[in-house]
């Protein structure tokens, strides 16, 4: 079966962390540090706070901002379910928007309707890798996360998205560009923002024994700990950095191969009636190529052809105002559309040429 997500690791992760299982520590030390700076450096962020998902990132990114009980947070609703749940599970109430139906990105124009006094923070989330118009978004004035998960090699005018709203989050899960098993971060101009999350995502200790063991003038009893406020352990390991960083030296090839996917899809269905292709970049954007989203009125039918072809696909995401759980009663057209049509095709550097053959082959011969 040909996946339609995938990372590609080989010896090189295993030696690293063959090497770390070596060194009798396997948590969170060296490794993380070291994988925090030199991604920061690549990316031109102002620093990286490793975490241990990028579901609680998102967590993290919200109970920084502060925001008073209930606040309103716009997001998506053609979003992962954690977006929304973050949300919620910080004390807020999720407010979904619609998105732009050839993008699937918000927009300043998506947001607006829905802007209300309670309305404290907005949510972006750049799609398959693809950039949100930020300009007008930051224009509204509110404070943004941005939900990069899929955007690490992505720029909006130059600058790498994670670094044009308050708090950047990203995701280094098994399926992600950059892919650790699990993993998340955040990024952010705000130094009392950063020295806060450091704290939090130890539940909330401000310096661990050891650190304070190190320390130059280091007090009696230095295993007892002061904790600043209650949060809950989202502690990287060790053994997700050492193939992070394993990752990070393939990041450009890597991408070389989304890329060139990408544009051999764009080109073989370029005079496919049948299908609507995603957007290419603007030229003031990088795109990462995180998947391969089309649009089709036989979506269903092409899912479950391609499926007895041994080439899975998905719909990648369900919009999250239908789902019960969130007792929303909007009708947000475009994402609506989105979950009837929308289908994501394979796109990841483990698929060889034979394999995007076959399956261009494959969708090519579907409505003859």
């Amino acid at each position: 079966m040909i996946s339609v997500f995938g990372s590609k690791f080989t010896e090189e992760e295993a030696e690293a962390v063959k090497q770390v299982l070596l060194s009798q520590w396997a948590g969170m030390g060296k490794k993380v540090t070291e994988f925090e700076l030199e991604l920061a450096q690549k990316r031109h962020l102002p620093n990286m706070l490793l975490v241990d998902s990028g579901s609680n990132a998102l967590y993290l990114a919200i109970t920084l901002l502060n925001l008073p009980p209930n606040s309103e947070i716009i997001l998506p609703s053609f979003t992962w379910v954690a977006c929304a749940q973050a949300v919620l599970l910080a004390g807020h109430k999720p407010v979904f928007c619609d998105v732009d139906i050839q993008t699937q990105n918000v927009t300043a124009e998506t947001i607006l309707p829905h802007i209300t006094p309670q309305t404290k923070a907005i949510m972006v989330v750049h799609y398959a890798g693809k950039p949100v118009d930020m300009n007008p978004i930051l224009a509204l004035g509110l404070p943004i996360i941005e939900d990069a998960a899929h955007a690490i090699h992505s720029n909006y005018y130059g600058k790498a998205c994670g670094t044009l709203g308050k708090i950047g989050v990203f995701s280094f899960d098994s399926i992600k560009n950059l892919a650790m098993g699990e993993g998340g971060g955040i990024t952010t101009q705000n130094e009392a923002y950063l020295a806060r999350a450091k704290k939090l995502r130890y539940c909330g200790i401000e310096k661990s024994g050891f650190q304070q063991s190190q320390a130059q003038q280091s007090q009696n009893k230095w295993w007892e700990y002061h904790i600043s406020e209650a949060f809950i352990k989202m502690l990287p390991t060790d053994l997700e950095a050492s193939i992070a960083l394993i990752q990070l030296q393939k990041m450009e090839k890597y991408q070389a191969i989304r890329k060139n996917i990408w544009d051999t899809y764009q080109k073989a269905f370029e005079n496919t009636e049948w299908i609507i292709r995603p957007q290419n970049p603007e030229p003031y954007e990088r795109h990462s190529y995180f998947t391969y989203f089309i649009r089709t009125p036989f979506r269903d039918e092409l899912a479950n052809y391609l499926l007895d072809k041994k080439i899975y696909t998905t719909l990648r995401y369900h919009p999250l105002h239908l789902n019960a759980l969130y007792q929303s009663t909007k009708v947000l057209p475009n994402s609506e559309k989105l979950n009837e049509q929308g289908l994501n095709l394979p796109l990841h550097p483990n698929l060889s040429e034979t394999d995007v053959t076959y399956i261009i082959d494959c969708i090519t011969k579907f409505k003859k």
